[in-house]
């Protein structure tokens, strides 16, 4: 994702999570971004190669973390 991609979907996130606590970090693969809130890796934002401009967000709650 280029860093206005990453913007965009950062400044979307804060609307719809209602924080200023995320924050997505490049990766080495260009089609998605990681997401963080503080220290803590939550999730992976990906190109949606089946939607031009959309974006899908993917969070995995493990059975440890409850």
């Amino acid at each position: 994702m280029t860093p206005n991609e990453i913007n965009k979907v950062q400044d979307y996130l804060f609307k719809i999570f209602k924080t200023k606590g995320l924050e997505l970090k490049a990766r080495k693969q260009k089609d998605s971004a990681e997401v963080f809130i503080g220290e803590e890796f939550i999730g992976v934002v990906y190109v949606d190669e089946d939607e031009e401009g959309s974006y899908l967000f993917e969070m995995a709650i493990l059975k440890e973390d409850l």
